[in-house]
């Protein structure tokens, strides 16, 4: 049996440049990228699309930079990744409008950092998501780099944590994560990873210039991993490409790894019924002898996830288990003490929908 999404591509989700408040053109960033071996970016400036207007969505080098961006609601509060867009919707309405707007115009949208909590940084305060009854949002940012760093910063931990940004990556909010596991027993939700890229200049104790994660860095740590059904070639058809990274977003063939703690590329995760594959994303009526399999291209604790509850854990680097009953299960990686991998769901159902 072959797995059908076995071509894989790395990039970045969430950035910002010169067009709202990050502090380089998207021409440097995706030249950064580039020297990252990304495959794809997607920027995500606030509250406007003029990036797309003024061309710049395309291939950077090997990199596809594709354009979205970030809404918020007139408290800055409900900040919303919106993509697939070819004009913005109206900036005046509330969080619930619109995200039904961006659906509606035939795009999609992830909620960013909802769970965010932070009150160091009085130019930085945190920008949580409250607009739960939304129906129509794709996805949750399920680990945001930057909020982390500065959701764990303390005047005490300030300088180190400015010298070694990376290694203040531990996990995602586990808020959120249970907010996604249970929003997915309902319908299907992406889970994706954001570096919610700035590299905004601060003053340590007002005294020391320094740039908070730069884009260098912060491509090295938070990455969403998408799976595709057929080959991807640098500087091919834009358009066909495009679709091919947002088609696999929305159908939640990804995975999110923190490549500080490793390079996840070649993890895999799918379930095998007699002669049947299926894979992150799908669906099954749930029949006997089903098995999970888990492939991991370095060992590590693997943790298998149903109904948002642990249901095993194990460590190796190809592990099989048994589905015994209707749920919907995902996968964590832990290595090394961190978080490493993060898959999305495979839903086995109780009957035919």
């Amino acid at each position: 049996m072959t797995l059908k999404y076995n071509t894989e591509i790395t990039g970045c989700i969430h950035l910002h440049s010169t067009y709202s408040d990050g502090t380089e053109s998207i021409p440097r960033i995706s030249q950064y990228a580039n020297e990252a071996g990304l495959d794809y970016l997607m920027f995500t400036d606030h509250m406007s699309l003029k990036p797309l207007i003024d061309g710049h969505e395309g291939w950077h080098g090997k990199t596809l930079v594709l354009i979205g961006y970030e809404i918020n609601d007139a408290d800055d509060n409900n900040h919303y990744l919106a993509f697939g867009l070819a004009e913005e919707v109206n900036r005046h309405l509330p969080a619930r409008e619109y995200v039904k707007a961006v659906h509606d115009k035939g795009g999609f949208g992830i909620i960013a950092h909802p769970d965010e909590k932070r009150d160091l940084l009085v130019e930085h305060p945190p920008y949580p998501w409250t607009a739960w009854n939304s129906e129509h949002y794709d996805g949750i940012e399920l680990w945001n780099g930057l909020s982390e760093w500065m959701e764990g910063l303390t005047h005490l931990n300030m300088l180190y944590r400015f010298l070694h940004p990376r290694k203040s990556l531990k996990n995602p909010v586990r808020e959120t994560l249970n907010r996604w596991d249970v929003v997915n027993l309902k319908r299907r939700v992406v889970g994706t990873g954001g570096i919610d890229a700035h590299a905004h200049r601060h003053k340590i104790f007002g005294l020391i210039p320094v740039r908070i994660f730069h884009y260098k860095v912060q491509f090295k740590t938070i990455r969403t991993h998408i799976l595709l059904d057929a080959p991807w070639q640098a500087g091919g058809d834009l358009e066909l490409h495009k679709a091919a990274v947002y088609n696999s977003i929305k159908e939640t063939r990804c995975f999110i790894s923190n490549y500080r703690v490793g390079d996840a590329k070649g993890f895999r995760y799918f379930a095998t019924v007699d002669d049947r594959i299926v894979e992150m994303g799908e669906s099954m009526v749930h029949q006997g002898e089903t098995e999970l399999h888990i492939q991991l291209p370095e060992r590590g604790v693997v943790k298998l996830i149903k109904n948002g509850q642990q249901v095993m854990q194990e460590t190796g680097r190809q592990l099989t288990f048994k589905v015994l009953a209707p749920g919907i299960f995902r996968v964590e990686v832990i290595k090394n003490n961190n978080a490493w991998i993060f898959s999305n769901h495979i839903r086995f159902l109780s009957s035919a929908p």
